[in-house]
């Protein structure tokens, strides 16, 4: 087999150009009349698959917590706070090493050398399954570091056995989303939501097997999510060796460790990887922060609070959905040597997110004094949802456009950038600002929510 390298010259065959724009790249050169509403409509295309994807993975931690909540308080605290630090700890590097195949992945794809995709998803799993080596080991000995955190001695060694356990499941959680990126860069959107379609229902069957029929108890969770991550990555293997669209494309070029393990090459994916994931887990752990600080202002803002983070998790990926959309539009045409392409791109997705932000502003609005009925039947947390609902509103086209503006910062390779605005927005700003209006104010949970209403200005800035 021939051998591939990442400085090949440019390969006679090009890509499909239909993925990166409605019209060819050169066209979009000589194009400067603003907005090009075709494309916009092509992002949105795009988006909604990965939203409907990042949605179904997420409620594959969230059903394993409720699932074990049925036992009784203490499993749901041991599943939920389990999952918590997973998410903060260990799947932050997964979701945002992965964002250097943003960069590297769709530039090589319509950059004439398609098959250097292949390589870097290759380098992409190796690099994060070691990546995540100091994780598993803090998750190993998480217990004795939680009890000198102050937590109690049983929930503490509790969460340590259930974090052991899932250990086993965050290769595939890796190679998932690894691969779900690298048919991302080549235009194939959807296939890991029908992935998802089909793991969803056997997730639910099989928590509720290992948790309520087996002497496991809580600690069958991380079995059954295990399994389901294991899962999701084989039958999206599967899809990707069966599909034509991919053989079409012509990016897999087998196996190559002496290409994959070149050392500046690997450097070069780190120095990416790295600040990708200090944009992700920043961001996690501002959110787990102020979970933690709604707890102590009592139970009626916990609850509330409770109802408030699911329902902007949820919204949150929409934003998402949209910046890898734009990620993988933006680092297309910069491949293709298209710079006004990919500005138009970049103006495509900030409109989408405009008009998606004001949907969602104005539904929340409408519907607040009745939100919190989904999730409760309290007629005082109703009213406290709804009091900090029109917050979470507020800034939800703040929201979308930072999520556009940080999917075009990965196109580009400049993830650094994304980390160093979330860390000032966050920590510098949103945070300090949302405690002392919680605990010096009588503001309380809408005081925290204020503080994070700021954030989203400030990055916009």
């Amino acid at each position: 087999m021939q051998t591939t390298s990442e400085t090949d010259p440019l390969l006679p065959r090009s890509p499909p150009f239909d993925l990166v724009a409605p019209e060819s790249g050169q066209q979009l050169e000589h194009s400067r009349r603003g907005l090009d509403f075709s494309l916009a409509l092509a992002v949105l295309r795009d988006s909604i698959p990965v939203i409907l994807s990042y949605i179904l993975q997420n409620s594959i931690q969230t059903t394993s917590i409720l699932i074990s909540g049925r036992l009784g308080p203490d499993e749901l605290s041991i599943s939920a706070f389990a999952q918590m630090l997973a998410f903060v700890t260990g799947w932050c590097v997964a979701l945002g090493g992965t964002t250097a195949l943003d960069t590297l992945g769709s530039q090589a794809y319509t950059g004439g050398q398609v098959t250097a995709l292949s390589i870097h998803f290759q380098r992409c799993v190796v690099i994060l399954w070691v990546l995540f080596i100091p994780v598993a080991a803090g998750w190993w000995f998480m217990g004795p570091i939680l009890v000198a955190l102050g937590q109690s001695t049983s929930l503490s060694y509790n969460v340590q056995t259930f974090l052991r356990i899932l250990i086993a499941g965050a290769p595939g959680y890796i190679g998932f989303e690894s691969l779900k990126k690298y048919l991302q860069c080549q235009g194939i959107m959807d296939a890991s939501t029908r992935v998802l379609v089909v793991v969803f229902p056997i997730n639910i069957a099989s928590n509720i097997y290992f948790v309520h029929h087996t002497s496991l108890g809580v600690f069958g969770a991380p079995v059954a999510v295990s399994l389901t991550f294991w899962l999701c990555f084989l039958l999206l293997g599967l899809w990707t060796w069966s599909s034509s669209q991919h053989a079409a494309n012509g990016t897999w070029a087998g196996f190559q460790s002496a290409v994959v393990f070149n050392p500046k090459s690997c450097y070069g994916f780190i120095k990416l990887a790295v600040p990708g994931i200090l944009m992700v887990a920043t961001e996690w752990i501002a959110f787990e922060i102020v979970a933690l600080a709604a707890g102590r202002l009592g139970e009626l803002p916990l609850a509330a609070q409770s109802v408030i983070m699911t329902t902007d998790q949820i919204l949150n990926t929409i934003p998402f959905g949209i910046g890898v959309a734009a990620s993988a539009r933006v680092g297309n045409l910069i491949g293709a040597r298209s710079p006004i392409g990919a500005k138009h791109a970049a103006h495509a997705a900030a409109l989408v997110s405009v008009v998606v932000g004001m949907v969602v502003l104005i539904t929340m609005v409408v519907t607040k004094d009745v939100f919190g009925c989904i999730f409760s039947d309290d007629i005082e947390v109703v009213k406290l949802v709804a009091a900090v609902i029109p917050l979470v509103a507020s800034f939800q086209v703040a929201d979308g456009l930072a999520g556009s503006c940080g999917g075009v910062l990965r196109g580009q390779g400049r993830q650094h950038l994304g980390a160093l605005f979330n860390c000032v927005a966050y920590y510098v700003l949103a945070l300090p600002l949302g405690l002392t209006l919680a605990f010096q104010t009588t503001m309380g949970l809408r005081g925290l929510w204020t503080g994070k209403d700021s954030r989203k200005s400030r990055v916009m800035h």
